[in-house]
């Protein structure tokens, strides 16, 4: 991840030129990152490669945490999502992007994708059996070690 961060970093400072002033910055940075980790997964795509990670979780994995499982079988489910969906969900979800940088970023409209991240969540509820709001949310025992009441 650290070299992804600087190779777009160094490709940003080289095309800088490239970049309109009163644009979103953070997209245009984003967007980058975005074409060199395709790029640098097509490279790799010659490796010999434990595709889904599989082998590599269960060489670092302690099955005896819970919180372990829980994101190894989330991991499972996103890498089951289609492409543009999995992304969608990740800008929207985990990176903080509004809808209409993620669409920006995606070069897409922004229904197209409220429509992917709701796709996205409706799959991966199904994939990890969560059937109601409740059971989002940290477990029992993380709860306690963050302070927070658990979800019903």
């Amino acid at each position: 991840a650290d070299d992804l961060v600087q190779e777009t970093l160094v490709k940003a400072w080289d095309k800088q030129h490239t970049f309109q002033p009163g644009t979103n910055l953070k997209a245009w940075l984003f967007t980058i990152l975005r074409n060199e980790f395709y790029t640098q997964m097509r490279k790799k795509g010659r490796e010999v490669q434990d595709v889904d990670g599989i082998h590599a979780m269960q060489l670092a994995g302690h099955p005896e945490q819970q919180g372990h499982l829980d994101l190894q079988d989330f991991r499972k489910a996103l890498d089951q999502l289609p492409d543009d969906q999995r992304e969608a969900l990740i800008l929207i979800g985990a990176s903080g992007f509004s809808y209409e940088e993620a669409a920006e970023i995606c070069k897409c409209a922004v229904g197209t994708i409220k429509s992917r991240v709701s796709r996205a969540r409706t799959r991966m509820a199904d994939l990890l059996g969560i059937e109601g709001d409740g059971e989002f949310g940290p477990d029992s025992i993380s709860s306690q070690i963050i302070g927070i009441a658990p979800a019903a």
